[in-house]
């Protein structure tokens, strides 16, 4: 059987992973998505087929998902980045019966079966204030990038309070903590604790229960997922490394590994 590809093209990264036949990963790349999907789709996937030293032909099947998977033009196939989230999730962990996914531009809750199909979900994109684009956002206006977040934020002694439940009055209280004084990690953390409080608000709306499995960006820094294994009072699963941010490609991938495999089945039997 030949090797199979997902590639999720989000709203922030496009991310790409190629898998042999046994399911394992040969090769991983993410890019700024950008405005141009289908050529920073195209150009995550043969940068996996050049770092797996594989030519097109040796990859069987391709599966697209997230915002831009409509827009993948090599796709043989598109699924729903819920979809392809469970698939990946309960690969890492079996036992996932929440997924909880954090990205740039939406939070998305949903609770699986023991077949890590879904059956309800809830999603969070209609404000700013309940995704990773609002943590990048505040961090900019006090002068700090991306990369900075994780070590800012390890240096909080008390988060400042982030109540506005609108991603403007939200960034207003930033403003107003800012010139009272408060420290800046001090607000980073308070806008962690106010997305953990939507994440989880958003887990109790699918009526979600263990395991917990949290996958997305935001789920680099630890300080997120400590809060909310906090707030849920129990353990929570995150895919280690920046393989974190590679769950729902990695699940397309395996659901491209599983049509190859139908494929396969239904030409021996037609033989």
């Amino acid at each position: 059987m030949k090797a199979t590809a997902g590639i999720d093209i989000g709203s922030t990264y496009t991310k790409a992973i190629l898998l042999d036949p046994d399911g394992r990963i040969l090769a991983k790349r993410m890019l700024p998505t950008g405005f141009r999907l289908d050529a920073v789709a195209r150009e995550a996937f043969e940068a996996c087929l050049a770092a797996a030293s594989l030519e097109r032909a040796d990859v069987g099947y391709v599966i697209a998902t997230g915002m831009g998977r409509h827009q993948v033009e090599f796709k043989d196939l598109h699924v729903t980045d819920l979809t392809a989230a469970a698939r990946g999730a309960a690969f890492l962990f079996p036992d996932t019966r929440t997924v909880l996914d954090v990205g740039g531009q939406t939070m998305k809750a949903s609770r699986l079966d023991d077949r890590a199909k879904v059956v309800s979900f809830r999603l969070n994109d209609k404000c700013a204030a309940g995704t990773g684009a609002f943590l990048e956002k505040t961090a900019r206006y006090m002068g700090f990038s991306t990369t900075e977040i994780g070590p800012l934020m390890a240096t909080s002694k008390e988060p400042v309070p982030i109540s506005g439940v609108c991603a403007v009055f939200a960034e207003s209280e930033v403003i107003n903590h800012l010139s009272q004084g408060a420290p800046p990690a001090d607000i980073m953390q308070g806008a962690i604790a106010s997305l953990v409080g939507r994440s989880v608000q958003l887990m109790r709306r699918v009526k979600g229960e263990p395991e917990f499995t949290l996958i997305g960006g935001i789920l680099r820094f630890e300080s997120m997922a400590r809060a909310v294994r906090e707030q849920l009072k129990c353990e929570v699963n995150v895919p280690e490394s920046e393989l974190v941010q590679y769950v729902s490609a990695l699940g397309a991938a395996l659901l491209a590994r599983l049509r190859l495999q139908a494929q396969a089945q239904d030409r021996m039997a037609a033989a």
